[in-house]
């Protein structure tokens, strides 16, 4: 059973950073691609950063100069770093993992409902 759980959401003022992790169980993180999606009130959830089994990774446009994505194989862990944060990125934050082999990255930002597995996610505030 694949089991998704974040953590290190919370409540920051605005320029601050914070670190997400996401613990993946039943699922091994050196497969397929894992990501993070986030959904604010009365908005449609959007991919904001994907990476592949090999590294190769994929950012939204508008915030790929503030994020990072990465993954620890050994603890089984994704991350996203999140630096610079404006309170218009306050929102629920969502990991995903598929154990498909993607080709392309970007397009799946635009569609999670290709990823299988997701956690049930950690909110994160950003007051200015």
């Amino acid at each position: 059973q694949v089991q998704l759980a974040e953590s290190g959401g919370g409540s920051v003022q605005a320029g601050g950073s914070l670190k997400l992790s996401c613990v993946i169980s039943g699922f091994n993180t050196d497969r397929g691609v894992m990501g993070w999606f986030r959904q604010a009130p009365g908005k449609e959830r959007e991919g904001i950063a994907i990476i592949r089994t090999d590294g190769i990774f994929s950012y939204a446009d508008s915030l790929r100069d503030r994020l990072s994505i990465s993954r620890d194989n050994v603890k089984n862990t994704l991350y996203l770093q999140m630096s610079d944060l404006k309170p218009e990125d306050s929102a629920i934050y969502y990991c995903a993992a598929d154990p498909s082999w993607r080709s392309s990255l970007r397009p799946l930002l635009q569609n999670p409902s290709s990823f299988p597995f997701w956690g049930k996610g950690t909110q994160v505030t950003v007051s200015s």
